[in-house]
């Protein structure tokens, strides 16, 4: 299938469809506040999952379809299809480091391992539900996966399949994410439930449980590359990014990604360097957060329907999103921060360029009500040494 191409303003209301240009074209662009972007179509459901892969150059996405689809990002349509063997909507899909591998998740209580070169499954594990979530180890080595059977967590040996661990009850009702830090070391998950769990593979139990960190359901987690941070989406239509390493993991607040969304958050993931979260909505748009400031830089509008996933390039130059309305849009961002009517709204909150007095690096400083200019990015805030000893908080608990 053929990509349209055009170009949106981020902050104007979605114009009338008009007749696509040739395929595979990027629209003009001519006015500065405008983003470029592609449509790619080949699905007829739902896309559930996406992500870039092989250095930017393939896209991967699965969907409702019972599909998994390779894309090339130049050519615009599916190169290798994964298809009849799974018998209900693949709810996710992920790729080994080396993109060898696929692992996708449904709805018919199956995981499922793919060869990439040849498209030939490699195995199957039943689970006793559906299986909401899947994700692949950074070692490549494990899989973990989120059934709606007793909200169990499966942990499986991704060349053998065998399981590794089962965590039944591990949360109060559905998971809807689940996924490895960065080091292998923990699985983190987020549920229906409102909670945010961290299970530990070495102690093989739950180290930590964040309670109340959400007002609704938490849709989505990642972590930073470093494994330092993590960052969850709720559909309290708020992100926040925690301290997940620091040794005063308990007594910090979380950092509020608000107003980025007019409903609930669907999707999150940082960039490669952790500049930047993007973040999907039941809003149908797409948000870009500047983390070091912690305030949205752009919002990008053009789906028909929720958007379900997003993705980020390595260069980030390509932001990916998935949608209900059955299309994949590839965003080119390179030249956001050029944006006039970006800069005017900086301009009129008040925020300037400073440098992190702890860090010493730049970041964009944003007039707060209370007229106060803070001084540390947000991460630096995040991991602040904490001045006396604090009580844990009855948001957080430690599960020993």
């Amino acid at each position: 299938m053929a990509a349209e191409s055009s170009s949106a303003d981020p902050v104007a209301p979605e114009p009338p469809p008009e007749p696509s240009p040739a395929a595979g074209r990027w629209g003009d662009g001519e006015l500065p506040a405008q983003i470029q972007f592609k449509i790619l179509r080949g699905h007829s459901d739902t896309v559930s999952s996406c992500h870039f892969c092989f250095e930017d150059t393939k896209i991967l996405s699965c969907s409702f379809d019972r599909t998994v689809k390779l894309w090339d990002v130049e050519k615009d349509f599916p190169i290798q299809v994964f298809e009849e063997h799974h018998t209900a909507p693949v709810s996710e899909c992920n790729l080994t480091p080396d993109d060898r591998r696929v692992v996708t998740s449904s709805y018919d209580n199956t995981v499922k391992a793919w060869d990439m070169e040849t498209g030939k499954m490699l195995w199957t594990v039943e689970h006793e539900g559906i299986v909401t979530s899947c994700n692949i180890s950074c070692d490549g080595r494990c899989v973990v996966s989120g059934s709606d059977k007793e909200n169990t967590l499966y942990v499986l040996d991704a060349v053998s399949a065998t399981i590794v661990a089962h965590i039944q009850g591990h949360h109060k009702s559905t998971i809807t994410r689940c996924c490895f830090d960065p080091d292998n070391q923990r699985v983190t998950s987020v549920s229906y439930d409102k909670t945010i769990k961290l299970w530990d593979m070495v102690t093989r139990s739950t180290s930590v449980t964040i309670h109340e960190g959400h007002s609704n359901a938490i849709s989505d987690c990642c972590f930073t590359s470093d494994g330092h941070y993590l960052c969850t989406a709720s559909w309290d239509k708020s992100l926040k990014i925690w301290d997940i390493k620091s040794g005063q993991f308990q007594c910090h607040q979380p950092v509020s990604l608000n107003q980025g969304h007019e409903g609930s958050v669907s999707s999150c993931l940082f960039s490669q360097d952790a500049s930047l979260v993007v973040s999907g909505g039941y809003d149908k748009t797409v948000a870009v957060w500047d983390t070091d400031a912690g305030c949205k830089k752009l919002s990008l509008q053009g789906h028909w329907d929720w958007v379900t996933d997003v993705a980020i390039s390595k260069n980030k130059k390509w932001i990916l999103s998935a949608s209900k309305d059955s299309t994949l849009r590839l965003w080119n961002i390179e030249k956001m921060d050029h944006i006039p009517l970006m800069t005017e709204i900086r301009n009129a909150e008040g925020s300037k360029i400073t440098q992190c007095e702890v860090c010493e690096k730049p970041f964009l400083c944003l007039q707060r009500s209370d007229s106060a200019m803070t001084s540390k990015c947000v991460f630096c805030r995040l991991s602040s040494p904490v001045r006396k000893k604090l009580p844990l908080p009855p948001s957080v608990s430690l599960d020993l």
